[in-house]
């Protein structure tokens, strides 16, 4: 019986941990993998681009997921208040979206519009 109940009070902890995951998952392999961004970040993502009238940069080819950042377009650290699991980025803004970069490969993993 003891058994039984130490065995339930494990699947119970367990699964309230699994319920309070992180706000932004990273899915795929290596650091190209797609971010998933909740609603309520994509806002102030958008918010903070406005409000601190960040300039879009200007590059001969389009920016896109997947692709390299030029390597004269400066990478910028993210703020923390875009969620703690994106602070590992840097981004750019294009003028179309605010760009996810991995720092050590200079792609774009994500694009936020």
């Amino acid at each position: 019986m003891k058994k039984l109940m130490m065995i339930s009070a494990a699947v119970l902890v367990s699964t309230s941990a699994f319920a309070q995951t992180t706000v932004v998952t990273t899915t795929g392999t290596g650091h190209s993998g797609a971010v998933q961004i909740e609603p309520e970040y994509r806002t102030k993502i958008r918010s903070y681009v406005t409000e601190h009238k960040i300039r879009p940069v200007e590059t001969r080819e389009k920016i896109v997921v997947g692709s390299p950042v030029p390597r004269d377009v400066e990478l910028e650290a993210v703020p923390t208040e875009w969620g703690p699991s994106l602070t590992k980025y840097r981004y750019v803004y294009s003028g179309e979206g605010v760009m996810l970069v991995d720092p050590e490969t200079r792609a774009v993993i994500q694009e936020v519009e």
